[in-house]
């Protein structure tokens, strides 16, 4: 949706939920949509053990922000 408003958004979601993130990106018309994923669970993490996980995949969330 902020894609659409043309507000450049990237989602993250974690391992577990990647065939759930492919299907809605299908239903909504865009199967090519990118996104980033971090390991699951993270529900019980501290906010530094989150930052350690998403430092690897910050490079991507860059890319797909500033492409096209």
């Amino acid at each position: 949706m902020l894609e659409r408003a043309g507000v450049p958004a990237v989602s993250i979601c974690t391992e577990a939920f990647v065939i759930p993130a492919r299907a809605m990106a299908d239903v909504l018309g865009h199967p090519e949509f990118e996104f980033v994923t971090i390991p699951h669970p993270i529900a019980s993490l501290s906010g530094a053990e989150i930052e350690t996980m998403v430092r690897p995949v910050v490079a991507d969330v860059v890319r797909i922000l500033t492409e096209g």
